[in-house]
C-alpha cells in the first residue's frame, strides 16, 4: 500500500501533480483503501473492475485480496508510474483510457459478472455510475468513493433534502447504501470535501416494470421544478385523470415519490397518449 509520502515521492520523482481538470486526489493512506477493500467483500474468485486506479494504492489493496483486476487510468503520465507500482501483482491488468468512452464489452470480456470498486474522479462520478447501469449489466455490484454529497445523492430516500432524479433513476437499476465515510485528510492532495462510499446492488430485475425510456423523461421534468406539486411541476405533460387513475395525490411533490410510485405514474401515463 502506499502512505502519503509514498504518493508525494512518486509524484515527485515523475514530474507529475494531481490534475484537477481530471479531478484527482490520490490516496494516501494503507488502512483505507484496506478498509475499501475488506468492504467490497471480494476475493479470488471475484473480477473486479477499477476505474481512475491513479498511483495504485487501491489497486494494491485489490490485488491482496486475490481478485483479479482490472484498473482503467487515463492520465498518460500516470499510467506508466502505476504500471511499476503493480508490476509484481500477476491479477492486475492496467488498461489506460477514458472510462466514458471504453468500449465495456472489450474490457470486461470473458467473464459476465463483475465488481467496479473505485476512487471515482469528483468530475465524472455521477454521470460514470448512471451510465454503467443504463448500458453495462455485467456490474453487478459497485462500492464507489465519491464527494459525500454525492454519495448522499446516490443513497437516498424519499422526503430528503438530497432525493432527486438521480436517485429514482438509481433506485430503477440497484439498491443504494452508504457503506461509510472517509475523511479529507486521506487524500493528496487534501480536497476541500469529504468523501463517502457508496455500495450500489444491481436488481435482478428493475424495481418497476415502467420503461425507464419513458420514466426518466418524466421524472427529470418534475424534478426540474422539484419544489413545487406534481399538478404544477408536470403541468401540460401529465392530465388529471392521470395522477387520479395512477393512485397519486396531484398535491405531492416530486420528492415525495418512490421509484414504484414513479414507475406506476408512467405506465398510466404511458397507456394515455395517443
Amino acid at each position: 500500500m502506499l502512505s502519503r509520502a509514498d504518493v508525494t515521492r512518486l509524484l515527485a520523482d515523475h514530474g507529475l501533480a494531481a490534475r484537477r481538470d481530471l479531478g484527482q486526489n490520490f490516496v494516501g493512506d494503507p488502512n483505507t483503501v484496506r478498509r475499501i477493500a475488506r468492504l467490497a467483500n471480494v476475493g479470488p474468485d471475484d473480477h473486479v473492475i477499477e476505474i481512475g486506479a491513479g498511483l495504485g494504492s487501491l489497486t494494491l489493496a485489490l490485488a491482496e485480496t486475490g481478485a483479479t483486476v482490472r484498473a482503467v487510468e487515463v492520465d498518460r503520465g500516470v499510467v506508466p508510474v502505476l504500471r511499476t507500482v503493480v508490476q509484481d501483482c500477476p491479477n492486475v491488468t492496467v488498461i489506460e483510457g477514458d472510462a466514458m468512452q471504453l468500449d465495456w464489452a472489450e474490457v470486461l470480456a470473458g467473464h459476465d459478472r463483475w465488481v467496479l470498486v473505485a476512487n471515482l474522479p469528483y468530475n465524472v462520478a455521477t454521470p460514470l455510475v448512471l451510465d454503467l447501469l443504463d448500458d453495462v449489466p455485467a456490474i453487478a455490484r459497485m462500492l464507489v468513493m465519491v464527494q459525500r454529497e454525492v454519495a448522499e445523492r446516490f443513497c437516498a430516500s424519499p422526503r430528503t433534502p438530497a432525493y432527486g432524479a438521480v436517485t429514482v433513476k438509481i433506485a430503477y437499476w440497484a439498491t443504494a447504501r452508504i457503506a461509510g465515510l472517509v475523511p479529507a485528510s486521506v487524500f493528496v492532495p487534501k480536497p476541500n470535501v469529504e468523501s463517502a462510499l457508496a455500495e450500489l446492488t444491481r436488481r435482478d430485475a428493475p424495481a418497476t416494470t415502467a420503461d425507464f425510456a419513458q420514466l426518466f423523461p418524466l421524472v427529470r421534468t418534475a424534478f426540474g421544478q422539484r419544489r413545487k406539486m406534481l399538478r404544477r411541476s408536470l403541468a401540460g405533460v401529465v392530465a388529471p385523470e392521470v395522477f387520479e387513475e395512477a393512485g397519486i395525490d396531484a398535491q405531492r411533490r416530486p420528492e415525495e415519490l418512490d421509484v414504484v410510485e414513479w414507475g406506476r405514474l408512467t405506465e398510466v401515463w404511458a397507456a394515455h397518449q395517443p
